[in-house]
């Protein structure tokens, strides 16, 4: 791996930290590249009070020097401004303040009663507070930096939504992969299709007002990726795995697929595969129904994965759960969430992307700084 992160912080804590170590020397980076994905990530129908709480600014703590990479690690941090809300409660030091905000009662579907179980806490606070989405808000400001350096590489990374409670864009993407977060950011849940963007509104709508929550599909693009990222000797090395292990990572995913994924596993294998043709000196695709990967292998062709993410498990119409105090029937705790957050996890998705693919193109082409690499990439691009 020549690209790793890690992410620090919970939800109400002091702040958000990261450290994405392995960025080339000489890449032009500031905070305004990264701010703009934060703040994209806070957009979309259906989010709760906490976008409005969080400014989300970015602060550049290391690795950058007047604007360019120096090939140091990359430190960043995200303020969170409701920690003055919640200083006693979530302050590092030790404290004789009461356990407020104590929670005793899981939420079935979420992090609560396992991560209890694992790390013997008492008090399930422990678990969401790191186990919440909140921790992607540094993950999307990380994933910025590779998505500029990706950039600098010829590569656009862009996401559209394409279901949020049952109501399903069946359509191709309307436009280039370059064009596609301009028309998707300007939608209240990032649906490139107009009419149906209006009744996946009314379906968020109709969960929000009973209570309930709504989950959806989200689908990513890449084009202008070079052939042969990743590679098919050796099992984790195929391309697949580690897109699929960054979008399983994020909250709430359960399911991933490339290209016809589950759709293409009922069709026969004249159907299911894109028929070659020569065009001049190289060999063409007629279609992308691997979405741009074959043999773990980038094709040349945009590449497309898509995210299942389940409703959210905070629901305020509880699920039936266990007060874990007394062992007796309780509704589950309640905390502040979203009714859907499908949107904002597209955004999430891209940035998952960005990095698993920032990290395959080093792989390939190396160099510890943009002089080196971009003159390697030209080449084999020629």
């Amino acid at each position: 791996m020549n690209l790793r992160y890690l992410t620090a912080g919970e939800s109400h804590g002091k702040a958000l930290v990261g450290i994405l170590e392995g960025l080339p020397s000489g890449l032009l980076l500031t905070s305004a590249d990264i701010q703009r994905d934060l703040l994209r990530r806070k957009k979309g129908h259906g989010r709760g009070n906490r976008q409005k709480i969080e400014g989300d600014k970015v602060e550049i703590l290391s690795g950058i020097r007047a604007g360019k990479t120096l090939g140091s690690p990359l430190g960043l941090m995200v303020v969170n401004n409701d920690f003055k809300n919640w200083e006693n409660i979530m302050g590092a030091e030790p404290s004789d303040a009461p356990a407020a905000r104590r929670v005793d009662i899981p939420r079935p579907g979420h992090a609560d009663l396992v991560g209890k179980i694992k790390y013997g806490f008492d008090d399930m606070r422990n678990v969401l507070e790191r186990a919440s989405a909140r921790e992607t808000a540094m993950r999307v400001a990380l994933g910025a930096a590779a998505r500029r350096f990706l950039d600098e590489c010829g590569i656009i990374v862009a996401s559209r939504v394409i279901s949020i409670g049952g109501e399903t864009d069946e359509s191709a993407s309307p436009c280039p992969v370059a064009k596609l977060n301009a028309l998707t950011d300007a939608d209240p849940v990032r649906c490139a299709n107009p009419g149906i963007s209006r009744r996946m509104v009314t379906r968020i709508d109709e969960a929000k007002a009973a209570g309930d929550t709504v989950g959806g599909v989200f689908e990513v693009l890449a084009d202008g990726l070079p052939v042969g990222l990743g590679s098919y000797a050796q099992w984790d090395r195929r391309l697949e795995g580690p897109l699929s292990a960054a979008l399983m990572s994020l909250n709430a995913i359960k399911g991933v697929e490339v290209g016809h994924g589950f759709r293409g596993a009922g069709l026969p294998g004249s159907q299911a595969h894109d028929a070659y043709e020569p065009r001049g000196r190289k060999v063409g695709y007629r279609s992308n129904r691997s979405g741009g990967l074959d043999g773990g292998m980038t094709t040349g062709q945009i590449l497309v994965v898509r995210a299942a993410m389940k409703p959210i498990a905070t629901l305020m119409k509880p699920l039936d759960s266990v007060d874990l105090r007394t062992m007796k029937p309780a509704k589950a705790h309640i905390e502040r969430s979203d009714a859907c957050a499908v949107p904002a996890a597209a955004v999430i998705g891209e940035s998952l992307v960005c990095l698993v693919l920032a990290d395959a193109l080093l792989s390939k082409f190396g160099g510890d700084s943009m002089k080196e690499l971009l003159p390697r990439l030209k080449a084999w691009r020629a």
